[in-house]
């Protein structure tokens, strides 16, 4: 039996590290994961800075001509060893060919986002038609929260986890001030159990379940930041519209990171950057997704 396929993450650590004979936690653990992953090759396509070229580096401690252990990719992610290829080709053209570069070459700029979108629509499970390259991620949610978000007396809640992304949670309590209600009444929080770090998906389905009725939207993360919890999207996208709230999602931990289906899932709306797990580098375009059910239904608004 391959012991990658054995159940849930913790599931299969816990197998391999019986296998070994050895802590979950141990060296021999993480070596039998690199020594198996079907992507190992893929290593080879990225940049790693070495040790010594980092300034926190402690080159009594290890040598300085190694590759670093580049566990900050939630942050910045590394780069791959074709960006400088691609990014010298279209330097060229601009430098020899000018304004001609919008339609000539073989990437031309002015079409530049039809191929993008259909390759960023694979890597989010949606239809090339259903997103959008552009903005960054908080922009993207602000415009996102525009259209969906249209509260009234008695449904003008937006449900966010504890914890949820800083620039999430004010992005979303300026929204709900735009609107004239006050963030102290219409942002509902859903926290781990006394004593747990992360969300059980029962309780984020019992809290919509209980407030539906004056939810709006139910605002999550794909991938918690703080935790790195994944979280169940499909379940959560059918609880909250079962409960008639729009369900969106801040997948910038999560898109190249985790499997995405959205447009399956049936998610209303989500938004990411790309310069994480997608490693797009700092200032790469961010994207943002709408289910094509809503291309009659919600219109972009701009106040």
């Amino acid at each position: 039996m391959d012991l990658l396929d054995a159940g849930s993450p913790r599931e299969v650590i816990e197998k391999v590290a019986k296998h070994l004979d050895c802590s979950p936690t141990s060296r021999e653990v993480a070596e039998y994961f690199d020594k198996n992953d079907k992507l190992r090759h893929l290593r080879q396509e990225f940049l790693f800075p070495k040790v010594a070229q980092l300034p926190t580096s402690d080159l009594s401690l290890v040598g300085g001509s190694e590759d670093c252990i580049y566990f900050v990719g939630n942050s910045l992610g590394l780069q791959p060893k074709n960006v400088k290829k691609y990014i010298d080709e279209e330097l060229k053209k601009w430098a020899t060919i000018g304004a001609h570069g919008h339609v000539m070459g073989s990437r031309p700029w002015a079409w530049a986002e039809n191929d993008l979108e259909d390759l960023m629509a694979k890597v989010v499970g949606a239809k090339p038609e259903e997103v959008a390259l552009m903005n960054g991620l908080t922009v993207n949610l602000h415009l996102l929260l525009l259209a969906f978000y249209q509260p009234i007396a008695t449904r003008h809640k937006i449900l966010l986890e504890d914890k949820a992304f800083p620039s999430d949670h004010y992005a979303v309590e300026s929204q709900i001030r735009l609107r004239g209600f006050d963030p102290s009444t219409s942002m509902l929080f859903v926290k781990p159990r006394p004593g747990e770090d992360t969300l059980r998906t029962e309780d984020i389905v019992s809290t919509i379940e209980r407030e539906g009725h004056s939810i709006a939207v139910v605002m999550l993360s794909g991938v918690q930041y703080y935790t790195g919890q994944l979280f169940n999207m499909e379940v959560i996208t059918k609880a909250g519209q079962n409960q008639g709230c729009y369900v969106g999602f801040d997948c910038a931990h999560a898109v190249g990171n985790a499997d995405l289906r959205l447009h399956d899932w049936g998610v209303d709306f989500a938004c990411w950057c790309t310069y994480k797990y997608v490693n797009s580098g700092a200032g790469g375009l961010a994207g943002a997704f709408i289910h094509e059910k809503h291309v009659d239904r919600v219109k972009p608004a701009i106040f």
